[in-house]
């Protein structure tokens, strides 16, 4: 069931003036790091039903008349084309995508940073694309004597052989596609230069999550651990703040490492601007305001701890994360005493894939199982059979529920699914003729001119977006990408559908 635990609006302002009485200590300019996605944080949106996953751009239109913006991106990541898991696209392409919808919304972007530069192929392609576009990129390399030698750092050879980012605005917003883009490094390189320029420029963090002033095993702060677990990111008490102030606020332990440096850092560039005692204090979250029900927010923050538990296990079985990622997030689930099963679906989805091989409705000896929980709470189930995917049926069996249609009405015209098994089989030279969920949707929409009950199901689509669903087996290409175009909060056991190798 939906239940909300959040209030965006009162978050909404409550962040926008924090964010003004930090400015009101650097009036000349701060550049603010902003860490996260500002566009379709659905992290955060899971953990605390109710946030708008768009809110951090909301803040920005607020601001509007007072910031530029910085984009950052690591060359390194160009090169070996890191993507956006909730995407499925390049840090590049994110990056593109972001300007363009900055823009649609009356943003934008000052300048592009690469950063860690060296000539790389791939980020000179990008840096070209930009450039030819009339985009403003500038390339820094890594900083010369980081991060034992301060001395060197702050110097003509550090920060000073990087390229200055000319802004004109008090607040200048430094973001990036993910973790790792060089914010932090082009924030200090700023405030060298503006110090030289005899501008009191300073610095602080905008940050989502661990939330500072809620407990350190809180579920919402154990489900950052479980979303950084990749990184190796824990959480900890800030032993800075305690010792100078007494109080305890939790933060996570790359930035309690890098302040007793970035404090030599700051102090060189700033001498006596430096006003920050702990990493909590460079912070500007008042996130915890906007939480009206916390129970609300605590069983979707254990949702989403176990929604991390099944990614990691399929990425380890992929061989894209490690075995020691993959502790770390089980180990998680025990702090919570979490199982599996606790998420619905998944029962039910296992379920179904028993029944499918009772009933002999499988394909070619697989049998994989569906289910899928729609907003009221209602469940429904799908299994693989010679006609379709697993989660084309769940899908399918929603759509019917959602506008009441009878389960003996098929809504996929058979000469539809007849050219599209043709097409698979005959021109494109596919294996099998059962259809994945893009394929499906593709029918759906060929069908729905001539069929009223199929067009009803096809309006129905976009009250799939936020439900859950697992899957028995991993999802195939087409079927993710359905998937993740619906907004569907997609899980699966770590089995692959088929013996084949190759699924693309």
């Amino acid at each position: 069931m939906n239940r909300i635990g959040f209030d965006s609006q009162v978050y909404l302002r409550e962040q926008t003036e924090a964010i003004n009485r930090r400015l009101s200590l650097f009036p000349e300019k701060l550049y603010l790091e902003f860490g996260g996605k500002i566009l379709n944080d659905f992290h955060a949106a899971r953990v605390l039903p109710g946030y708008d996953p768009n809110i951090k751009v909301k803040l920005l239109q607020e601001l509007s008349d007072r910031i530029d913006i910085i984009l950052c991106i690591y060359a390194g990541d160009i090169e070996r084309r890191k993507q956006r898991a909730d995407f499925g696209i390049t840090y590049d392409a994110d990056t593109l995508k972001l300007i363009d919808e900055l823009g649609e919304r009356g943003l934008k972007v000052t300048a592009v940073v690469i950063t860690r530069y060296e000539e790389q192929a791939s980020a000179r392609v990008f840096k070209n694309k930009l450039e030819r576009q009339g985009i403003k990129v500038y390339t820094h390399r890594f900083t010369r004597g980081y991060p034992t030698e301060v001395e060197v750092i702050v110097s003509e050879e550090g920060y000073g052989a990087n390229q200055f980012i000319e802004t004109t605005r008090p607040l200048v917003i430094v973001s990036g596609p993910g973790p790792g883009s060089g914010k932090l490094a082009t924030c200090l390189s700023q405030l060298y230069h503006e110090h030289k320029r005899g501008i009191k420029a300073g610095y602080a963090k905008f940050e989502t999550f661990p939330i500072w002033d809620l407990p350190l095993k809180h579920p919402v702060n154990v489900a950052y651990e479980a979303a950084t677990a990749d990184l190796g990111d824990f959480n900890l008490v800030d032993p800075f703040h305690l010792e100078a102030y007494n109080q305890r606020a939790i933060n996570y332990n790359r930035d309690v490492e890098a302040f007793p440096l970035l404090k030599r850092i700051l102090s060189r560039i700033a001498g006596n601007g430096f006003v920050y005692k702990s990493p909590t204090d460079m912070g500007v979250n008042v996130v915890s305001r906007g939480i009206t029900d916390d129970e609300v927010v605590r069983e979707a923050a254990r949702q989403e701890i176990i929604r991390r538990y099944f990614r990691y296990h399929c990425e380890y079985v992929l061989g894209f994360t490690e075995q020691t990622t993959l502790e770390k997030a089980e180990l998680l689930m025990k702090e919570l005493n979490l199982k599996s099963e606790d998420r619905a679906v998944v029962p039910l989805a296992r379920a179904a894939a028993v029944e499918a091989q009772q009933k002999g409705k499988g394909n070619n000896g697989v049998f994989v199982g569906a289910a899928l929980e729609l907003r009221d709470g209602r469940m429904v189930k799908g299994y693989n059979s010679p006609l379709m995917h697993a989660a084309s049926s769940a899908v399918l069996n929603a759509l019917k529920q959602l506008a009441g249609i009878p389960d003996y009405i098929h809504l996929l015209s058979p000469s539809v699914l007849e050219q599209a098994a043709y097409l698979k089989q005959n021109i494109f030279g596919g294996k099998a003729l059962s259809l994945d969920l893009t394929e499906v949707l593709t029918c759906l929409a060929i069908t729905a001119p001539n069929s009223p009950a199929t067009q009803l199901a096809l309006d129905k689509l976009k009250e799939l977006k936020g439900c859950e669903m697992h899957l028995t087996h991993m999802p195939t290409p087409g079927d993710e990408t359905g998937l993740r175009r619906l907004g569907i909060n997609l899980t699966s056991d770590p089995v692959f559908a088929s013996r084949s190798l190759f699924t693309g």
